[in-house]
């Protein structure tokens, strides 16, 4: 039997100053997600390829860790992110082969602040561990589980992004002599 979850999150920060400067942060994407995920667990692939590693998830008493490669993008004004491949540490219960992680997420600047959207899915084979327990109750736990995530992670866009870029913008003035005359 397969167990199918799904969360959604959706944005709206505003910003009460340099908010013309939000699409050059965002185009710094590996900045942008550091602060987005913090550093200790995100690795620079190459170009615009990260892994990340999800702190330990505890499930009905197994713990698993999925290790997800995200591919970063984005447009002039926004930074997008999808998951392009996981892997599960473990206690060997999970087999690669029977999850399957989705994460299609976008951040963008607008002129009063940031906007997004991020939708996370996971699909995997009942374990035999957990065969007793009905369907629904560990669908219903597994998209507590998600939204969990994805409120953590818009937690840290309010905090951990905003007070990064706010001191990107301190470090990085916009310089007078560069501004057109009036």
């Amino acid at each position: 039997m397969t167990l199918a979850f799904h969360a959604s999150q959706h944005l709206d920060l505003s910003i009460d100053r340099e908010t013309d400067r939000l699409p050059s942060y965002l185009q710094n994407r590996k900045q942008v997600l550091s602060a987005l995920l913090g550093t200790s667990q995100l690795e620079c692939l190459g170009y615009n390829r990260f892994r990340y590693v999800v702190a330990a998830l505890q499930v009905f008493h197994l713990s698993i860790r999925p290790v997800v490669v995200l591919d970063v993008g984005g447009g002039e004004d926004n930074l997008t992110i999808h998951a392009v491949d996981v892997k599960i540490e473990g206690m060997g219960l999970v087999d690669d082969s029977d999850f399957q992680l989705t994460l299609n997420a976008i951040l963008r600047a607008r002129k009063d602040g940031l906007t997004g959207q991020a939708d996370l899915g996971v699909q995997v084979g009942q374990l035999p561990l957990l065969r007793f327990i009905p369907k629904h109750i560990l669908e219903k736990t597994g998209e507590s589980v998600l939204n969990g995530l994805l409120l953590t992670i818009k937690g840290r866009v309010g905090q951990q992004v905003l007070k990064d870029f706010l001191s990107w913008c301190d470090k990085y003035p916009i310089s007078l002599q560069n501004l057109p005359e009036k």
